[in-house]
């Protein structure tokens, strides 16, 4: 230091420009060191610098990472780092109120006591440090600095109403994670940034904050050392920390620390508590908004003269007291911890032979636990490191690649990874030793490479777990009160400002899945803004759509193409029903009201095509008395009407009348009267619907599958939903309506008094099996006689093969037996030529079933033949007179098995209903 050298000390609180006023001092010199507190924090001046003066000049030399060019002329450092032997013009301490650290001021100490440039020094920090400098710097220079902006206190506030540009400020990862997951859910995310970051890991994050994408900070006490943010108020969660001895409540000075990093420049900022936290004393309060503080009394020190001659003589040197009223002897470090482990060491004790054994020992121990492990396990690691270089001089290669290939892994949650990059800035401090690994160059490279995928990783980890890209982006473009765009693609899937929210259902928005309500109403309410416009929209195209693109559904939904958009609402009458549209009551009246219109003109235009046969009969005034009553009754019942109900007025209906009832397609069945029109799939389909809905079922039938002319017949179901659907129920199946007067038609020409057989005609028409014939005519009200007979079939002579399988099939001692029959012998008739025939009489009786239980017979009221006379036949449904006991040898019916749904029957889910209820 010459002579004319000046010392000067630029105190004042926090935003005074201090650390700009510093790098453009160091720029004015040709040559200059700057030490600082944080990695963090000389990273982030190293960038600086380097922008303006080009990388080929400026090295950054920390304890994990090390960039110095050949043509080097500024140091940017850690305060450990510094290099102090080479001489700059200019050197430079931040944050000089760090002398009184427990834990590092005896650094800051000796540098304040030594660190010197030849033509300027620079001592940064608070105010407190003004009496301390003047006593133990000569001839120092003073200059105060005053802060930008002003900071006020604003008391406590709850994190759901933090201000927007606020960092939270915890003491403990726990609970920074747990004040991040908070305002994930509530805000739509946050940046974390904690002292344990790598440089690469806290940039990116702070950038997350710095260019817009979330608005709030979370973070520890690393912010308060010079990092540069745009934030507005500072929230302390807590005012109480772990020091790494003991819980300790913070001084006003370092809760003005990082409570002033609100406010930037010019700006005003403010701070106060959330959370648990205490309101801050007023005492308190009024020192921080003033900056008045208690000075520095005491300085953290430690012998820097250390003896090598022995291990004794090393350990009483750094144990070495001072007089000086100032200053006051360190704690014990951790170098020093490790050191008196290592000593305690036989092993170790027998390789110190002379001082450079013993300097290289206490270089290896002030290697930091970065780790955070136990004091044993991490001499453990040192004794190992001590090995190699006393023996071999190197660390071995192949110990040293597979220690950093475990650490080279990147999955894993936010506290593997943490720990893994923890782990490899050990192996980067050691890598950055010169001569202690073979290619120092290889191993830097690969341990800042393992760093930066780790750091990369855990960025990642952070903002998918604590960042909410979707609402962060929604909101912040609403507080901006910026006009949102929203998209929905043929999928329905909803995008705002190219973020995926959710689907589009029609007129209602279902929102992704989010992890509690509070984030789900935060996201609804960013999204619903850029919404509302798109509902007008699709509005309109709704209303001009064709009916083509809608449908009703067999439980009375509607629908538009998949979109469920409306249902179907009971009124007073069933033809004419109501329309309840499905649209979000944030689309606004306007959107319902023309979406539910359009769906009302859809469905009364579907009544109306399909059911006109019925609406021209209701509408045609030239019908009067009994053939008006008949008209209101059919149109009441949909078109279709079991001839029962109305048995009296169509028996008194005359021929006139008839007539003109014909005319309107009316078809006076022998079992109902019904219009065939409506007998269709599209009209049963809706007439189902209808019905069920006036009726007020609470599951509608569905509609059976179109072309089957009989169904399973369920008893449970009741017989008006199979009239609705146009069939009649008999036996256990039931036939369709117009089929089954085609067989009452070929019925009435037969003599069902004396008995008659069913033709092929009458088979073709039900579509059935002699035995499913039989059974529906028993349900018809008909008895039904089984009977065999042999089969008439034409004589041909047998085939040579086929005379060949019957002498091989024959018994093996058919030969032998002399009872045996000729060969050429006629043979017993065979099953096949057995034939089996019914002969049906009328008998309408109710018969019961052991199975189904009593039927009472539908619509039987009449003989099938014109003249034939009803009563009960003699004997039971299925023996005739004169039947042979010999040919009845079926075995009796044992209880019925209960009666599996038939999954094809189109009223198994209302059947379902039923076996529920029992």
């Amino acid at each position: 230091m010459r002579a004319n050298a000046r010392v000067v000390a630029v105190l004042g609180p926090t935003n005074t420009g201090k650390t700009h006023y510093a790098i453009e001092r160091m720029l004015a010199h040709r040559t200059g060191v700057i030490g600082l507190p944080l990695r963090l924090l000389a990273r982030e001046v190293y960038d600086r610098i380097k922008a303006l003066r080009g990388p080929d000049c400026v090295a950054l030399v920390t304890g994990e990472e090390r960039i110095v060019p050949d043509r080097t002329q500024y140091w940017v450092c850690t305060v450990e780092a510094m290099p102090l032997e080479i001489g700059a013009d200019f050197v430079a301490i931040d944050e000089i109120q760090l002398c009184a650290d427990p834990d590092r001021g005896h650094v800051f100490t000796d540098r304040l006591l030594h660190a010197r440039g030849l033509h300027e020094t620079l001592f940064m920090g608070s105010d407190t440090m003004r009496s301390a400098i003047a006593a133990l710097v000569p001839g120092v220079q003073f200059n105060r600095r005053e802060r930008m902006s002003k900071l006020s206190y604003t008391g406590s506030k709850k994190l759901s109403r933090m201000p927007a540009r606020s960092a939270i400020v915890g003491f403990s990862v726990e609970n920074v994670y747990a004040i991040a997951e908070l305002i994930r859910r509530q805000k739509g995310g946050c940046a974390v940034v904690m002292g344990a970051l790598s440089p690469r890991t806290r940039n990116a994050q702070v950038e997350l904050y710095q260019n817009g994408d979330v608005d709030y900070l979370v973070a520890t006490d690393a912010i308060g050392m010079g990092l540069n943010l745009d934030i507005k108020h500072v929230a302390f969660s807590a005012t109480r920390k772990f020091d790494g001895r003991r819980m300790r409540t913070l001084n006003p000075d370092e809760l003005a620390q990082i409570a002033g990093r609100a406010g930037r420049y010019q700006n005003d900022g403010s701070f106060g508590v959330t959370g648990e936290a205490s309101p801050l004393a007023d005492e308190v309060i009024e020192a921080i908004e003033n900056h008045q503080f208690l000075p520095v009394r005491k300085l953290q020190w430690r012998n820097a003269r250390l003896e090598f001659g022995s291990a004794k003589r090393l350990l009483d040197s750094l144990e070495l007291h001072t007089n000086n009223d100032w200053l006051t002897r360190a704690r014990d470090a951790d170098d020093v911890v490790a050191l008196k482990s290592l000593l305690a060491l036989p092993e170790v004790l027998d390789r110190l032979r002379d001082p450079r054994d013993l300097r290289l020992l206490w270089d290896v121990c002030r290697i930091p636990d970065f780790r955070g492990i136990s004091p044993m396990e991490h001499a453990g690691l040192l004794g190992r490191v001590f090995d190699f270089l006393h023996g071999a001089g190197r660390i071995d290669t192949d110990w040293l690649a597979r220690n950093i290939q475990r650490i080279d892994r990147t999955e894993g949650d936010i506290d593997a990874l943490s720990k893994r990059l923890a782990y490899i800035r050990t192996w980067t401090y050691i890598a950055q030793r010169k001569a202690w690994v073979d290619d120092e160059k290889h191993w830097r490279e690969a341990t800042r490479a393992v760093e930066d995928r780790l750091s990369d990783a855990l960025h990642a980890r952070l903002t998918q777990r604590f960042v909410d890209r979707r609402t962060s982006v929604l909101l912040r473009r609403l507080k901006q009160k910026e006009s949102l765009v929203a998209d929905v693609n043929d999928k329905g899937e909803v995008t705002v400002e190219g973020e995926l929210i959710g689907r589009l259902e029609g007129f209602r928005f279902k929102q992704d899945k989010t992890a509690s309500p509070d984030e789900a109403k935060t996201l609804r309410q960013a999204s619903i803004a850029a919404l509302v416009p798109l509902f007008h929209l699709r509005a309109d195209t709704f209303y001009n759509a064709p009916d083509t693109e809608f449908d009703f559904t067999e439980q009375g939904g509607l629908m538009w193409g998949n979109s469920a958009v409306g249902k179907l609402v009971r009124s007073d009458e069933a033809l004419r029903p109501q329309v309840e549209a499905f649209v979000d009551d944030e689309a606004g009246p306007d959107v319902a009201d023309k979406v539910r219109r359009r769906l009302q003109h859809f469905i009364d235009r579907k009544i109306a095509a399909l059911f006109e046969p019925l609406l021209n009969m209701s509408r045609d005034e030239t019908l009067s008395g009994l053939a008006r009553g008949v008209a209101f009754q059919l149109v009441e019942a949909m078109g279709v009407i079991p001839r029962a109900q109305i048995a009296n007025d169509i028996k008194a209906l005359d021929q006139d009348a008839r007539g003109m009832l014909r005319k309107h397609g009316v078809r006076f069945g022998q079992f109902t009267i019904f219009l065939p029109l409506l007998l269709k799939p599209a009209p049963t389909r809706l007439r189902l619907v209808l019905r069920s809905l006036h009726e007020g079922l609470d599951e509608f039938p569905e509609s059976p599958p179109p072309g089957l002319v009989t169904i399973p017949h369920v008893t449970e179901v009741p017989g008006a939903h199979y009239t609705m659907a146009g069939y009649h129920p008999a036996g256990a199946r039931a036939i369709r309506i117009d089929m089954l007067e085609r067989l009452a038609d070929l019925l009435r020409a037969c003599d069902s008094r004396s008995g008659f057989e069913a033709t092929p005609d009458m088979l073709s028409i039900t579509g059935t099996t002699l035995e499913q014939f039989a059974d529906l005519m028993q349900g018809l009200g008909y008895a039904a006689e089984r009977g065999e007979r042999d089969k008439a079939k034409p004589v041909a002579d047998p085939a040579p093969d086929t005379a060949a399988d019957e002498t091989a099939e024959a018994p093996a001692d058919a030969a032998a037996d002399p009872a045996a029959p000729e060969a050429d012998a006629p043979t017993p008739p065979e099953a096949d030529t057995v034939e089996v025939f019914y002969t049906f009489t009328w008998a309408p009786r109710p018969r019961r079933d052991a199975a189904r239980g009593p039927r009472k017979a539908e619509g039987d009221a009449r003989s099938p033949r014109k003249g034939a006379k009803g009563g009960k036949p003699k004997g039971e449904g299925r023996k005739g007179d004169g039947r042979k006991p010999e040919r009845d040898k079926r075995p009796a019916r044992s209880e019925a098995k209960p009666q599996r749904i038939d999954p094809d029957n189109p009223f198994a889910a209302a059947l379902a209903g039923f076996k529920a209820k029992d």
